[in-house]
């Protein structure tokens, strides 16, 4: 296992193109996840834009906590936490974004926090297996009942 995970690493699910695909530089992690070198969120959204895919960002954020300081493998074990929590979600990506150490009564104790991303060609996140069905079933509703008001008043 690589040794350095900090914020912003970017952590993949194996996918035999997706290197190809974005010549990116990967190592593996853990099971069937890899971790992006060389390339922050920022860095990786540009390449995977520049050749014509999108790389979405999920708002909700996964955490998992330890007592102890921020060592490798304290980290590693709460980013298998963290992978066990988004198993059943139909994402391809990871981006960790917070490593923090705070202390409570003389214990210290770390949070990792992590995002989910997806690395997709469509640029409708919900266009696939039917993603955000159940969240987005009023909004899109409210959007066609306005898209019909829309067209009746340009007729």
């Amino acid at each position: 296992m690589p040794e350095t995970v900090h914020v912003g690493t970017i952590l993949v699910k194996g996918s035999l193109q997706m290197p190809q695909l974005f010549a990116l530089e990967i190592e593996r992690y853990s099971g069937n996840w890899n971790m992006v070198k060389t390339r922050d969120g920022f860095g990786l959204d540009r390449k995977i834009r520049g050749a014509g895919w999108n790389f979405f960002f999920m708002a909700a954020e996964v955490k998992a906590m330890f007592f102890g300081a921020p060592r490798v493998k304290n980290i590693q074990n709460a980013l298998h936490r963290i992978f066990g929590k988004v198993r059943q979600q139909p994402y391809n990506a990871l981006e960790v974004t917070g490593i923090a150490t705070k202390r409570l009564l003389g214990l210290s104790y770390t949070i990792v926090s992590a995002h989910s991303r997806h690395i997709q060609e469509s640029c409708y996140l919900n266009a696939q297996n039917g993603r955000w069905t159940s969240q987005i079933a009023t909004w899109n509703r409210s959007q066609v009942e306005r898209e019909l008001r829309f067209q009746s008043a340009l007729s």
